[in-house]
């Protein structure tokens, strides 16, 4: 009985303890650091906390090109919101590679002097943007909530955290944030030829099924599309030429023009990302060459 009691008052113990760890609130950022950005970052076994990015990536509106008008639309939403006006979510779906990301990036570097701060929220830990309102509401500064790469699969928690944060809580959204996601998908979730086979006629209108609706559901809370397509020939060609004169190399000449477009057949894309990536090799074997001579 002694043993009993004994592992009783142990396991006891040992439960207060890992209650008041569990219950332990975690501690808001350094807000008067130079950090302009965070990461929403699971810390052990004990909650979440917004991580200061310390070298976060500086990109500016000037070196994205092709994108001119993805770029006024969001850098119009962006002022509204910064100056303290209506402004809305914002969905960047298209093409991969062509700045997308960048251009959110962009945003961050250019208002950040005006009190633009960027929160990076990793899609399997969106079940946690409440407790990052939470922590910010009172803040002057103002947020910019991103997820990117953005998509999800049927029943994934985050889905339904993501659309009562954009649209549907009893709670008011708080003015100081707003979500940016990027996507390759333009409704978030897969799509099937079966959603369409519950579709109905009714009274010469058509009204999709629910799977359908659902799916379309979480897209319709950002209050501004912005879509991306693929760089024709010239505009990529435009963009290479930009990085090379980035390295140094301010001539696009007919070698380097045919090298530029066998780089891009060869990786089945003519991108931002695939003319910067090529850039940078066509300028590192240059510099290599030079040097062995």
């Amino acid at each position: 009985m002694d043993n009993w009691n004994t592992l009783y008052n142990r396991a006891g113990t040992l439960l207060s303890r890992l209650e008041r760890l569990l219950s332990a609130e975690q501690p808001d950022p350094d807000w008067d650091t130079a950090a302009i950005a965070f990461r929403w970052r699971k810390r052990g076994g004990n909650g979440f906390i917004l991580q200061p990015v310390l070298h976060p990536h500086r990109v500016t509106c000037d070196s994205l090109r092709g994108v001119e008008r993805q770029k006024e639309l969001l850098d119009q939403n962006t002022y509204q919101f910064v100056r303290g006006y209506p402004a809305n979510n914002v969905l960047l779906t298209g093409a991969r590679g062509t700045g997308k990301s960048s251009l959110v990036k962009a945003m961050l570097n250019k208002y950040a002097a005006a009190g633009l701060r960027l929160i990076e929220v990793e899609k399997h830990d969106l079940t946690g943007l409440h407790d990052i309102v939470e922590k910010i509401y009172q803040r002057p500064e103002r947020f910019i909530l991103y997820c990117d790469d953005l998509s999800f699969e049927s029943d994934e928690p985050g889905y339904k955290a993501l659309k009562v944060i954009l649209d549907g809580s009893i709670a008011t959204a708080s003015e100081n944030v707003l979500v940016y996601a990027t996507s390759n998908r333009r409704h978030l979730m897969p799509e099937s030829m079966r959603d369409n086979l519950d579709t109905r006629h009714i009274g010469g209108e058509i009204h999709p099924s629910e799977s359908v609706e659902e799916k379309i559901s979480l897209s319709e809370r950002f209050g501004l599309w912005l879509s991306f397509y693929p760089f024709d020939q010239d505009q990529y060609l435009d963009i290479a030429g930009r990085w090379l004169g980035y390295f140094g190399i301010n001539e696009m000449t007919p070698p380097v023009r045919e090298a530029a477009l066998q780089w891009a057949l060869g990786r089945g894309s003519r991108s931002g990302r695939v003319a910067w990536q090529f850039a940078r090799d066509w300028a590192g074997k240059q510099k290599t060459e030079f040097e062995k001579r």
